[in-house]
């Protein structure tokens, strides 16, 4: 047995449709009376009805900028299919909106004299218009045809179209920053590799050249230096040995590395370090450099002291012969085994 009172199902409402038209109530060919006993209600029907007309376009506009977030003209182009149909009289309505260059118009578009308009401003400047047209006179309203609340309604809508022209220029601005930064990187990325490769091949050619000076040495000044040693007197002979022994620090130079790390010492006391590290007496270096022995002993006092040696029981010679080792990957005494102490020095 069917239900006394079945329940006709809503149909649901598109929010981009166009209102539904106003119904007349007066006879075929007569308007309503004014002042008549339904005249109040139908003006609060009327009114209710163009409320409603300018919410869905409001709410349409919000559905296009989430659908058209990145496009402005699809964002345009519906805005100005919404406005005719929220005019209080759509059948002889149409809109345009210009933006910068571009112009976008309504169905049946009709430039009149009968407009109402509302600029697009961006950051001060105006960039472009909203503008709704009768295509014939109406009756008059509170601007001219136009009522007060479509005034405010074109203000908003040129408003929110300012908003999202802004927002949709600032994170296209954003997308086109970003694949320049990309693009930047990329180049960076290639130029590290570029210069890792030169700078990997100059440290080749530094090998190279340090090995060609180690070999020229040991086959062109080493052998004449031992020949010159056979033939000078024992006075000269710790000439040619400290001759040597310079030519060693050429491959491996001492002094330069002491200056680093030993900025304390003096340029005299670097000298002496670099004696005492050969094995040479304290006499033997008084007599080469022309100072007093006492000169010397100061000297090897302020060194101990400034490395960090004074009242330890570390031997002189073998901490500078060992930091040669560490530096230069020689056994300690250097490259000719000269393990010698100082007479009557017990700690160096």
């Amino acid at each position: 047995m069917p239900p006394a009172n079945p329940v006709e199902p809503i149909e649901p409402v598109d929010p981009l449709a166009p209102p539904d038209p106003e119904p007349n109530t007066a006879p075929p060919g007569e308007n309503p009376a004014p002042g008549g006993p339904n005249d109040d209600q139908a003006r609060v029907e009327h009114d209710l009805r163009e409320r409603v007309k300018e919410l869905r376009c409001l709410y349409g506009i919000a559905r296009l900028f989430e659908r058209h977030s990145t496009s402005l003209n699809h964002l345009l182009q519906g805005t100005v299919d919404l406005l005719p149909p929220s005019w209080q009289y759509p059948e002889h309505a149409c809109a345009r909106i210009v933006f910068h260059e571009t112009t976008h118009t309504s169905a049946g578009f009709t430039e009149t004299r009968y407009r109402q308009a509302a600029n697009i401003v961006i950051e001060g400047e105006k960039v472009g218009t909203v503008e709704v047209y009768y295509t014939r006179k109406m009756p008059k309203a509170d601007e001219g045809p136009f009522l007060k609340e479509e005034r405010a309604l074109i203000n908003a809508v040129a408003e929110r179209l300012s908003r999202a022209a802004e927002r949709i220029r600032f994170e296209e601005e954003l997308r086109v920053a970003h694949s320049n930064l990309q693009v930047e990187r990329r180049a960076l990325q290639e130029s590290n590799a570029a210069l890792r490769s030169v700078l990997a091949r100059i440290e080749e050619e530094k090998s190279s050249i340090k090995e060609a000076i180690v070999a020229n040495v040991e086959k062109i000044l080493l052998p004449i230096l031992h020949a010159l040693e056979a033939r000078v007197g024992p006075d000269q002979k710790g000439y040619v040995k400290l001759l040597r022994r310079n030519l060693d620090e050429i491959t491996s130079p001492l002094i330069d590395r002491l200056s680093r790390r030993f900025l304390t010492l003096t340029p005299a006391e670097l000298r002496t370090c670099d004696m005492i590290r050969m094995g040479l007496r304290t006499k033997e270096i008084a007599r080469m450099r022309h100072v007093a022995p006492a000169t010397v002993n100061h000297q090897r006092e302020s060194i101990r002291r400034k490395l960090g040696l004074a009242g330890r029981s570390a031997n002189l010679v073998t901490y500078l012969q060992t930091f040669r080792a560490g530096v230069s990957g020689t056994a300690p005494g250097g490259a000719f085994g000269l393990e010698e102490k100082e007479a009557g020095s017990p700690h160096g």
